[in-house]
């Protein structure tokens, strides 16, 4: 992590209901029923942010059929892809679907929730301030 702030940020925000405690192969085989082909990542430690950002902005990420949420986790257990290291940390685009449980979708991913995690509503320039 960069600095402090974004590691107390972290740890900010309530604790949330979601995230399974499946293991990995029983979460790869609900991935491959519900998406097909589609890249995946486990992620742990994770971090949904509520996007807090003006009704007509988030309007319009609406009517383009995607949900005001990111992902962010700096915990990457597996990558189906490889394109994140075992360890590493991943910040998503917006949401395209969410089950209310643990896979959280974009346009490009899935994102299987493990473990324990939380939520917060933020700003766009302090999501896009994590790295």
């Amino acid at each position: 992590m960069g600095n402090s702030s974004e590691h107390e940020l972290l740890r900010e925000g309530e604790i949330s209901s979601f995230g399974t405690e499946l293991p990995q192969a029983e979460i790869e085989a609900l991935v491959a029923d519900r998406f097909g082909r589609k890249p995946y990542c486990l992620v742990e430690d994770w971090l949904i942010f509520h996007v807090d950002e003006p009704p007509e902005s988030l309007a319009r990420v609406r009517a383009i059929g995607l949900q005001t949420m990111f992902l962010y986790s700096h915990c990457v257990t597996y990558d189906s892809q490889g394109r994140f290291p075992p360890g590493g940390w991943v910040r998503s685009t917006l949401c395209k679907s969410f089950d209310g449980v643990c896979l959280f979708e974009t346009r490009n991913t899935v994102y299987a929730l493990v473990g324990k995690g939380r939520e917060m509503t933020a700003s766009l320039k302090t999501i896009f301030g994590l790295c």
